[in-house]
């Protein structure tokens, strides 16, 4: 019995045998060739989602919720305000730039006063000469001056419309460089070899013919677009000649209230019916200045002793102040950017200065500077980034709403694109974050030259 016992326990078991066999295993791995690492493991760098994950754990113990949410907030307030001003412009600007555009360039008309010495031809006289016109162009406020020039001969004009009795009225002929006429007309030209003149009428004498001769003489009311296709004959008288035209009102101004024909005809009709001689000095300009409520225009205006017509500075000044006030609510705008971008930037210092220690073992276990400052980098532009598209968003509805009520007022309103706008607060954002990260970057450098 003892003998098959002995036999039985020098047989391995199947277990024994395979826990001897990993012992083996493990044993020849321990006798084998270690592996030499090519620099010491204390200071391998780290794995790049190993310190993301540490460098993230460490912002987020400090990191300040509220002081980023009044950045947020702040940031995303003047930001709104620039990228509406700057497309409330865009959208605005065809009705500026119409007849009675307050964008436009200002233009004031200028005259002598007439009083009762002068009337009688024993005053002085009403005409600006040279010299007075070189002054006042030698002025800051001006930027270009225009004379008018009036017809050195006799005109009368008559209309006669089927159905309505003929009338006619002797009148005046008036003229002015092109570039001060509100919105010259595709046909103001005149062709002496085809004369057919063609007429810019104030709309004020429109008005007129409406509201007081017409109505008291029973007579149609006339709107524009009916007097444009009314044919006028014009009868001019000067130089002991008399001519026939054919004549037609092409438009209608608000700035010159004076009956206007092309220049190119003043000159050719006054060399023709007008006489030999010098052309009279004009007793009117029109100056356009840079902006109607300086100082200078009205105290010169007031030393030389000039008027202005239909009130034309205080309209200006009305104009400028509008101007004005576009402007500084953009620039309030851009204050409040520039002092939340402040605020992100102060609260991420305080940020650094909180893990200063940390900071430098992370720099010493082998993080680079440019590695230590990417989360705070990415914080800001995340944030900046975040702030973009809201304001964004909030553009595009509050422009959806106020773009109703213009198309309401003025249908022919053009929609302008919001893609500049956009780009522009995008690229405003992207500068601010440019900023921030190099700042963050010289911030974390300083702090690994101080620790060594």
């Amino acid at each position: 019995m003892r003998e098959d016992r002995s036999e039985y326990n020098s047989q391995p078991h199947p277990l024994t045998e395979r826990v001897a066999s990993a012992d083996a295993a493990r044993l020849a791995g321990r006798c084998g060739t270690p592996r030499r690492p090519t620099r010491p493991e204390a200071f391998a760098t780290p794995s790049v989602d190993t310190g993301s994950r540490l460098l993230w754990r460490l912002l987020r113990q400090h990191v300040s919720l509220p002081q980023l949410a009044a950045f947020f907030m702040a940031n995303l307030l003047g930001m709104f305000i620039v990228m509406l001003g700057c497309q409330c412009y865009r959208d605005v600007r065809p009705l500026f730039a119409s007849d009675d555009g307050i964008l436009q360039a200002q233009y004031v008309i200028i005259h002598k006063p007439v009083s009762s010495m002068s009337a009688l031809g024993m005053g002085q006289t009403a005409a600006f000469s040279e010299e007075e016109i070189r002054q006042i162009e030698a002025q800051s406020f001006c930027r270009r001056v225009g004379r008018f020039s009036a017809s050195q001969y006799d005109v009368y004009c008559r209309i006669a419309v089927k159905g309505m009795p003929a009338i006619g009225t002797e009148m005046f002929f008036e003229s002015v460089p092109d570039g001060y006429i509100d919105t010259p007309p595709s046909d103001w030209k005149f062709d002496p070899s085809a004369p057919a003149i063609p007429i810019i009428l104030p709309r004020s004498y429109l008005a007129l013919y409406n509201f007081g001769f017409a109505q008291t003489r029973s007579l149609p009311k006339l709107s524009e677009g009916v007097v444009g296709m009314i044919e006028l004959d014009v009868t001019l008288s000067g130089g002991g000649r008399q001519e026939k035209y054919s004549a037609r009102v092409v438009g209608f101004s608000s700035r010159l209230n004076t009956i206007l024909v092309p220049e190119s005809f003043m000159q050719w009709s006054n060399e023709r019916l007008g006489g030999v001689g010098e052309a009279p000095s004009p007793s009117r300009l029109i100056l356009e200045v840079t902006n109607p409520a300086d100082d200078s225009l009205v105290t010169y205006l007031n030393e030389q002793g000039y008027e202005t017509e239909n009130d034309q500075q205080d309209a200006g000044r009305a104009m400028y102040v509008v101007r004005l006030l576009v402007a500084v609510v953009v620039a309030v705008g851009v204050l409040i950017c520039a002092l939340s971008f402040y605020l992100l930037l102060l609260s991420i210092y305080l940020l650094v200065e909180k893990n200063t220690d940390k900071l430098h073992n992370l720099l010493l276990i082998g993080y680079s500077p440019a590695r230590t400052a990417r989360p705070y980098q990415l914080l800001s532009a995340g944030v900046c980034l975040g702030v973009w598209v809201l304001a964004a968003v909030l553009l595009i509805l509050v422009r959806r709403y106020y773009m109703n009520l213009l198309w309401s007022m003025f249908p022919r309103l053009t929609e302008g694109s919001v893609w500049p706008v956009l780009l522009l607060g995008f690229m405003l954002l992207l500068a601010a974050s440019i900023l921030n990260a190099v700042v963050i970057r010289r911030r974390i450098i300083m702090i690994w030259k101080n620790k060594h």
